[in-house]
């Protein structure tokens, strides 16, 4: 999971709620997302996640797990995108399940982007940087 060093120089910094069960999971992906210069804030199961998400400062971006306990990642995501405090916040979901039409559903309720565990951390910076804005350009020279 080590991203290039390319991304640290381009990036600025953004407040990410990461929602993952698996600590361990969790801990990788909000190291990724710090060596990189962003904010992860971590969450463990889906109520957490709902709360942190409503309290100021709102995260300018979430990283969401589909399978947790405190109810689904598919239920609270149907919940961001249905409350007005949460609802423009991009969400970038993240899954072990090996189920072809998962993506699209993801989608359909308002995630931004789908990656599949174990999560890449190229692909995910860019999917970070996709969500907010920022120029993706990670090729190696």
């Amino acid at each position: 999971m080590a991203p290039d060093s390319e991304h640290f120089l381009e990036c600025s910094t953004v407040r990410i709620l990461v929602a993952d069960d698996d600590r361990v999971i969790s801990t990788l992906i909000c190291t990724v997302l710090q060596k990189a210069g962003h904010k992860p804030t971590p969450a463990h199961d889906a109520m957490q996640a709902l709360m942190f998400a409503m309290r100021a400062p709102a995260p300018e971006l979430i990283v969401l797990d589909v399978n947790m306990p405190g109810g689904t990642g598919v239920e609270a995501l149907r919940k961001l995108k249905q409350s007005s405090r949460t609802s423009s916040i991009p969400v970038i979901v993240v899954s072990g399940v090996e189920d072809p039409a998962m993506p699209l559903r993801m989608r359909e309720l308002g995630a931004l982007d789908v990656l599949s565990k174990p999560v890449d951390a190229e692909k995910l910076l860019d999917a970070v940087d996709r969500a907010v804005g920022h120029p993706v350009d990670h090729a190696v020279a």
